[in-house]
């Protein structure tokens, strides 16, 4: 983010030397949900085109992080994975964006063979150049699949306001990590359990409280 911010403030003092053109080019970009639903299809497709954990190594920003189920620097851990004969598939329901356009989350779900779940990815865009990279992805298991909805629903924070970003305490013996827009209309919550139980939860300025959009909690896997 510190890297992001002196680009952004380096680039607003050149656009002070430049010409209407160059102004017009230069200014941040507007908030746009469907790329943050395109760039989840994207990776998909390339899960399929160039095998999975060359999609998410490909994807990644720099200091992404993923559960296995323990958090990892994500990486770290994809620089020795090898891509499976199949890779699993997975499909965009909704789509939660920062009032800015800088931060998304998209969730939905996957199948792979007989086994179907779910997905939460949290993006990040280059407010200058545009380019997204996930910064947190996460999923689980499901009993039965989710079902698909007739149009991918897209919700983006109110603007005009700057929320008060509540504070939580995680329990003893948890490891928890917190997430927020730079505009501070969307945040993201990771907590790690000591018995490898997690719980991810996304929250989205609503112009009176940062509603929960998104409340994952996944079991403690089962002891061998």
């Amino acid at each position: 983010m510190r890297r992001l911010l002196i680009a952004a403030l380096g680039l607003s003092m050149l656009a002070g030397c430049a010409g209407p053109g160059d102004e017009f080019r230069n200014r941040p970009l507007a908030a746009n949900p469907s790329a943050f639903v395109a760039a989840e299809i994207g990776f998909a497709r390339l899960a399929q085109d160039k095998g999975q954990w060359t999609a998410f190594r490909e994807t990644a920003h720099p200091d992404a992080v993923m559960f296995v189920p323990q958090r990892v620097k994500a990486r770290d851990w994809l620089a020795s994975q090898k891509d499976p004969v199949e890779a699993v598939k997975w499909q965009p329901h909704a789509v939660y964006v920062s009032c800015d356009g800088n931060i998304g989350v998209t969730t939905g779900a996957w199948q792979k063979g007989q086994e179907n779940g779910y997905f939460t990815t949290v993006w990040q865009r280059d407010p200058m150049k545009g380019k997204l990279s996930w910064v947190l992805d996460h999923g689980d298991a499901l009993g039965a699949p989710r079902e698909a909805p007739e149009f991918i629903e897209s919700k983006q924070a109110v603007c005009g306001s700057r929320p008060a970003v509540p504070i939580e305490a995680g329990g003893e013996g948890d490891y928890m990590a917190v997430g927020l827009a730079a505009d501070q209309t969307l945040s993201w919550t990771s907590t790690v359990r000591a018995d490898k139980s997690r719980r991810v939860t996304v929250r989205l300025w609503d112009g009176k409280d940062m509603a929960i959009v998104i409340d994952d909690q996944v079991a403690a896997p089962k002891q061998p």
